[in-house]
């Protein structure tokens, strides 16, 4: 499970991990990553679950997958960064096998794009 201290709650925290930082796309979702070296030190993650989803009893289900994959996860994400899981469509009919496999080729494809670019950026 994902403590309440690692999860993101407000709009401008999802909004600067979606439009600045980047992103890894998977067949069930797309992990946004960015830092944001004013806040915690802690790593924060959030879930965007639309209605496209499905009907409000499936995209809870897939919330509830999409936390628990993400708490054992937390460890391997970098200190200050801001993490936003947006779940597509075939998520809904995916098992917490298939979604934790996506959230972890999500997650390594999204931090070697972030270290590349803070390399690059040096």
């Amino acid at each position: 499970m994902l403590p309440a201290a690692h999860r993101m709650r407000r709009s401008v925290d999802f909004e600067r991990a979606v439009r600045g930082g980047v992103r890894a796309g998977r067949p069930t979702m797309v992990v946004h990553l960015s830092e944001d070296i004013r806040g915690d030190v802690t790593p924060l993650v959030g879930f965007v679950v639309s209605r496209a989803v499905g009907n409000a009893v499936q995209r809870n289900l897939v919330k509830r997958r999409l936390r628990a994959a993400a708490g054992s996860r937390l460890a391997d994400l970098p200190a200050h960064s801001r993490t936003v899981v947006r779940a597509l469509v075939p998520a809904a009919d995916s098992t917490y096998d298939e979604l934790s496999g996506d959230l972890d080729r999500g997650l390594e494809r999204a931090i070697s794009r972030w270290e590349r670019r803070g390399s690059a950026q040096s």
